[in-house]
């Protein structure tokens, strides 16, 4: 038996009873039960503070027909609260409309009133050894991963590799991969892990802005330029001095820019539109692109001499069908960050939902995944999130044949093969195949050739 599990159980038992009148924690305290420490919450409010303070109790909720409590704030309580309940109630509220099915639902257990020493003991008991089976610490923790990102199979394990060796020096960075795959989040974490993190991180995704305003928005212009510029405006270059300027979807820049992207990264130089000064800036700079730079350059949509000028270290994001094994962790990790905007009953994933969220091929990668599994975690009316809940289709185990169906199938081809050679001859495609011509003619019919 795992020793962390038999030292929790032999650890202090403690409980947050929610009571508004507090009299059903006096009963309870006045039982003396042994190695039990158990503090009152008068509001829901207050129990939900003590037990994000104190992770480690059970949480038990004291209906005593007089102090209701407001039920669908009570229910959030519940269902999003990583402790196990209790219910200390009046015998006859389990049957009452005032306690729902939908409310009861949220409880481990349940201890009816007047409370006994024994059968209290044996309740408490129950919940705190299940509560000692659940994992401490923190989901991402448990994921695994780097640089605030989530994976641990080998292609993410290289990417760490890679990245490490990059924050050590200062040159351009060229990210590549399919959209969704989180080129940007390797950019923050090259950032915020590099000499720069002190520094501002601008980011500028180049295909979403007009061509007629990429000079400015790159380079800034002075009061008067154009038609509209009121005053001097800094450009992103400018900006992100001192720091990193991430270009996003670069393959998209006109090329006409391209030259201009180039000057600066020979001389590290700008100058604003409608102005002649040239402002030194220090930037590193990071570009991303999902689209084939070097076959871009063939076709003459990309300069070659910026490739080279932005390719000096380069990172290639793995699609997530290429790592299906960090998935689940993935999965995990989004539901934890978004469980404050789950609809109440929602805990977790189904195993058909695991099964299908690793079989299925992830066109828009992680991006979908986010997108697939926020939206099931406030559309579903499931405990558990389903493969419906998530818009996936269903995992079809093939069928294996029996030996039966082989056989059939086989005599169907080798007979119909014979007799498509012979013409349609039975008596020569029996003679051929070492049977009679009555058997064969048996064969015909049960297998229904056609002749």
């Amino acid at each position: 038996m795992d020793t962390s599990y038999l030292e929790r159980l032999k650890g202090p038992r403690r409980g947050v009873v929610l009571d508004g009148g507090g009299r059903i924690f006096s009963a309870l305290e006045a039982l003396g039960l042994e190695r039990w420490d158990f503090q009152v919450a008068s509001t829901i409010d207050a129990a939900r503070r003590a037990l994000r303070q104190d992770p480690g109790a059970i949480g038990l909720v004291a209906f005593d027909g007089v102090h209701a409590w407001p039920q669908a704030e009570l229910v959030m309580l519940l269902a999003r609260s990583e402790v196990e309940w209790v219910a200390l109630l009046e015998e006859g509220l389990l049957r009452s409309e005032r306690v729902s099915p939908e409310l009861l639902r949220n409880f481990n257990d349940f201890h009816s009133l007047p409370l006994d020493r024994d059968r209290i003991a044996m309740t408490l008991g129950h919940v705190h050894g299940k509560a000692a089976l659940l994992p401490r610490g923190d989901s991402s923790a448990l994921a695994g991963g780097g640089f605030g990102m989530t994976g641990r199979s080998e292609c993410m394990r290289l990417i760490y590799r890679q990245i490490e060796k990059v924050l050590g020096v200062d040159a351009p960075v060229l990210i590549g991969g399919e959209s969704g795959t989180g080129k940007e989040l390797v950019a923050r974490a090259i950032h915020q892990h590099s000499a720069r993190a002190s520094g501002p991180f601008v980011a500028m995704n180049c295909g979403a802005i007009a061509p007629s305003l990429i000079q400015s928005e790159l380079f800034g212009y002075e009061r008067g330029a154009f038609t509209g510029a009121a005053q001097r405006k800094i450009g992103n270059i400018e900006a992100a001095n001192d720091g990193v300027l991430f270009l996003d979807e670069i393959g998209d820049l006109p090329l006409e820019m391209q030259a201009n992207l180039l000057r600066f990264l020979q001389d590290r130089t700008i100058t604003r539109v409608g102005s002649t000064e040239r402002v030194k800036v220090n930037v590193r700079v990071i570009a991303a692109t999902h689209v084939d730079l070097q076959r871009a350059v063939a076709d003459g949509r990309f300069r070659q001499d910026l490739y080279y000028r932005l390719n000096v270290l380069g990172l290639t994001l793995p699609a997530l069908r290429e790592r299906r094994e960090d998935i689940p962790l993935l999965a995990q990790t989004i539901f934890d960050e978004q469980r404050v905007h789950a609809s109440p009953q929602v805990r977790g994933f189904s195993s058909a939902a695991l099964h299908a969220m690793m079989d299925y091929d992830w066109p828009g990668n992680v991006r979908e995944l986010i997108n697939r599994v926020q939206r099931a975690m406030i559309m579903s009316e499931n405990r558990l999130l389903s493969v419906a809940d998530l818009g996936l289709p269903p995992v079809v185990d093939p069928v294996t044949p029996t030996l039966e169906e082989i056989r059939t199938s086989v005599e169907r081809e080798v007979i119909e093969t014979s007799l498509k050679k012979h013409g349609n001859n039975v008596s020569e495609t029996a003679r051929r195949l070492g049977v009679s011509r009555v058997t064969l003619y048996r064969m015909i019919d049960r297998l229904k050739i056609v002749l």
